[in-house]
């Protein structure tokens, strides 16, 4: 049987790999900002250096690692300057976009795994001021992000919250991308508000600034704790200690009933009636979503 890469793994190799960039959306950098500051030249040679690569390898320029510190310049002017290769800046261009190991951003990389009595989940905290990655507050329970930007644009979210978006999981509608959610929770968190989001969906970049506790498992669908949550309900998310919690007596979640909403609206159109089989075989997502794994 094949050993499953899980979070736990991710989460280890998180905390000993130190965070050396700064690039959207864990800054205002973009990806060509990180190429003039040394770019993935100066990048490898720091890990390599810090032993955080394994040099064993074979690619396609060779054995081990080593050539992909170097970096291709004119040697000569003119139209006839012969290509050349030398060594990778000793020095970043710009340490606010790449440092080094002896200067990193963060002394772990910003991945850290959630776990409690909801699931277990994962957080990007690259992104998130320390004041910000313990959120403690009431639930507000939605079954999808548009219901949660309605709620904004009513102005009922001016408070401390957790928002609970459930029922976006790879079995309930194929895990659909959540970043319509980060504007509105980011603007809360600028009124100075204690805000964070909790789901079994996903989001691409994870959350930005605000601690977001995605891909949450076991889904709602999949008899999730997240399908007991109700409105004011009591969750202690904290990314440092790695708790996800809900503060409801044991007895009184199992009493509860589950009330699955109507999903029928997001299961046609764009080819989803046409997935519905791999829906409902879908794994849980730490194993992929692949029902091979799950």
């Amino acid at each position: 049987a094949g050993v499953l890469i899980d979070w736990d793994d991710f989460a280890e190799l998180s905390a000993s790999v130190p965070l050396l960039t700064r690039i959207y959306p864990n800054g205002t950098a973009d990806v060509n900002h990180f190429q003039a500051a040394g770019g993935m030249g100066f990048l490898i040679r720091e890990l390599l250096s810090a032993g955080l690569l394994h040099p064993d390898v074979r690619t396609v320029m060779g054995q081990g690692l080593e050539a992909y510190t170097q970096e291709p310049w004119q040697d000569g002017a003119g139209p006839y300057a012969a290509l050349a290769w030398r060594p990778v800046p000793s020095t970043s261009g710009n340490t606010d976009v790449l440092r080094g190991v002896a200067d990193p951003f963060s002394a772990d990389g910003g991945l850290k795994l959630l776990q409690g009595n909801l699931g277990r989940a994962v957080v990007k905290t690259s992104a998130v001021k320390p004041q910000h990655r313990h959120v403690r507050a009431p639930a507000v329970v939605v079954d999808s992000q548009q219901e949660l930007q309605e709620l904004f644009k009513q102005g009922q979210l001016e408070r401390d919250f957790v928002a609970v978006v459930r029922y976006q999981g790879p079995r309930a509608n194929g895990m659909p991308e959540l970043h319509k959610l980060t504007p509105a929770l980011g603007t809360l968190q600028d009124k100075g508000y204690k805000v964070a989001l909790v789901t079994d969906g996903r989001m691409s970049g994870a959350s930005g600034k605000v601690p977001a506790a995605i891909h949450l498992s076991p889904e709602a669908l999949d008899g999730g704790m997240i399908a007991r949550v109700r409105d004011g309900d009591m969750i202690d998310l904290d990314c440092e200690a790695g708790r996800l919690l809900l503060e409801v007596p044991e007895q009184e979640l199992a009493a509860r009933r589950v009330h699955a909403p109507d999903l029928s609206a997001q299961h046609s159109g764009v080819g989803r009636d046409l997935f519905a089989l791999f829906r409902q075989h879908a794994g849980r997502a730490e194993a992929g979503a692949s029902p091979l794994l799950g």
